[in-house]
């Protein structure tokens, strides 16, 4: 599958800086992986060994822990080697969205797994009360990091998660999404800026673009090897042209999303998440992604004919993943329209659709 994967998404290499970091996280992946085969379901469970594992090599906070000297390009390597071996915990909450939360809010987060609950709150005598809902993962952590919106502006804080409290859900892939019922006092939580919620989105929505490309990457390989091992008509199905057709689509649907995922982790790396060039980037980025999804999802499937629908086969591992992550932290749909509102509120929209971002700069002055 080497075709299939190039840059920060890229099989090990030794002249690849970050070599050493992807076959780590690739081993820690596939031992989970094969680990969990015939064993995973809906809900799919929250893999404590592969956490455990992920803590002892400190990838599980690589960027959020400050001597680490982890940026954005080492956290997408992260995200894409646990998401491509569909491994159950919450990675990205932890990292990227929890641990970055906490540092601007300047509050000490407690060790292993955490969420993020983003919420409307309403206060009342000194309390702040309301719901979050689909919080990833809340039943596998002890705590959360509530984001809130209140009258007097975005606050933020950590709050105990107390299983038996949560009311459980799932998404389509199965990933623990649940409701978390909040009273706490005013004074657990932290003022913050409102651009912080803006980043915290962005942040969300970079994660699942660089996850989703490692879960389309998987379904791709799946579909290689079924249809190179399938014998039908004396041949293996991969020699026929109908199906190498579909392959090469799926692989051009992939690499056109990859592009602009790779896009958004340079940006991000580069000029930090913050940046317009960044928010431009990510946008770009979630169309192309969650446009590629469903014809990807739907050719895999195609290709593995009635066994790629049964829950003992693990392509739903990667190709429900994918579907589910679409819509978090804003649909294809919104983004499609932000972007086309990008464009056209500039003064010059062919620039701005060639990569010359400067108008962006001047607009965030």
């Amino acid at each position: 599958m080497s075709a299939l994967a190039g840059g920060v998404f890229a099989a090990t290499d030794t002249r690849d800086d970050d070599a050493e970091l992807r076959q780590l996280v690739d081993d820690l992946g596939q031992r989970a992986y094969d680990a969990g085969l015939g064993h995973r379901g809906v809900p799919d469970q929250f893999d404590a060994e592969l956490w455990r594992n992920l803590e002892d090599t400190g990838l599980a906070r690589l960027a959020s822990t400050s001597d680490m000297g982890a940026g954005p390009r080492e956290l997408a390597v992260a995200l894409y080697g646990v998401a491509r071996h569909a491994g159950a915990v919450p990675l990205a909450e932890t990292d990227a969205l929890a641990g970055w939360l906490g540092q601007q809010a300047g509050i000490e987060l407690p060790a292993g797994p955490l969420s993020v609950a983003i919420a409307d709150a309403e206060t009342d005598n000194g309390r702040v009360t309301g719901t979050a809902h689909a919080v990833p993962w809340a039943r596998a952590c002890t705590a959360a990091v509530l984001a809130v919106s209140t009258p007097a502006g975005l606050q933020v804080g950590v709050i105990d998660v107390t299983p038996g409290e949560l009311r459980e859900g799932h998404n389509l892939a199965g990933e623990p999404r649940d409701s978390i019922a909040f009273d706490v006092s005013a004074d657990q939580l932290h003022a913050v800026d409102p651009t912080v919620g803006t980043e915290l989105a962005r942040r969300g929505a970079w994660s699942r673009c660089v996850q989703t490309i490692a879960v389309l990457d998987a379904a791709a390989a799946l579909s290689v090897e079924h249809t190179r091992q399938r014998v039908q008509f004396g041949r293996p199905l991969s020699a026929f042209q109908s199906v190498q057709q579909s392959l090469a689509g799926m692989a051009g649907e992939i690499e056109r999303a990859r592009a602009a995922a790779e896009l958004a982790v340079a940006a991000a790396a580069e000029h930090g998440f913050a940046s317009p060039h960044t928010d431009y980037a990510v946008t770009v980025a979630k169309v192309a992604v969650g446009r590629a999804v469903g014809p990807v999802t739907s050719v895999a499937h195609q290709l593995h004919g009635a066994i790629g629908v049964t829950s003992e086969h693990p392509l739903w591992l990667f190709t429900l993943r994918a579907q589910s992550w679409t819509s978090d932290y804003g649909t294809t749909t919104h983004f499609a329209r932000r972007l086309g509102r990008l464009v056209l509120a500039g003064e010059d929209p062919w620039s701005l659709v060639t990569g010359d971002l400067t108008q962006l700069e001047n607009n965030s002055r």
